[in-house]
């Protein structure tokens, strides 16, 4: 039966890969990315950008967005401008967004390359580097981009792999503002 259920879920990402797909359920992720449900893993990196290190311990009562992508991605480039509207209409209101950037390349990996893309792009949130994938180890990820939504708890509500989804993702932004 296990067999049968992770051909499944592969199936389901291979179709699903060049839309964006969001397979949030009780149960979690298909392929065991970030399972909605549970907390949080936290979010340690001894290189920040655009902000001192975060802790999420530190950001309870604030919703979270965790965003893994690497600057020469381009599904990652076409998700940019809604992580980037994102921030400017919601930071106000409580959202705080991490970018954390794992690089596929290696000229991906060096600082000089990521600050440059980040001064060009106009990326103003905080954005976590991860060369040695220790974060998104600790998230079970597997996709770039990949969003997680973590509640004002510590929680992750929602996660998103791929572009696409944006309405529905804004709305689960505005729902977990608007919780107590």
């Amino acid at each position: 039966m296990k067999i049968i259920a992770r051909n499944l879920a592969l199936l389901i990402l291979v179709v699903s890969a060049g839309s964006g797909i969001r397979l949030n359920t009780a149960m979690g992720e298909i392929g065991n990315t970030g399972a909605v449900g549970v907390a949080a893993p936290e979010i340690v990196s001894p290189v920040w950008l655009n902000s001192p290190p975060l802790r999420l311990a530190d950001l309870k009562g604030k919703v979270v967005m965790v965003e893994f992508w690497t600057f020469g991605c381009s599904n990652c480039r076409n998700v940019e401008p809604y992580i980037k509207q994102w921030h400017d209409n919601y930071a106000a209101r409580g959202l705080t967004i991490i970018g954390v950037h794992s690089p596929e390349f290696e000229h991906e990996g060096k600082i000089e390359n990521v600050k440059r893309y980040i001064a060009e792009h106009h990326i103003r949130h905080a954005v976590a580097l991860d060369n040695d994938f220790s974060i998104w180890k600790s998230y079970h990820n597997r996709f770039w981009p990949a969003l997680y939504l973590i509640d004002k708890q510590g929680i992750i509500r929602y996660t998103h792999i791929g572009e696409g989804h944006y309405a529905e993702t804004e709305w689960q932004i505005q729902a977990l503002l608007a919780e107590r």
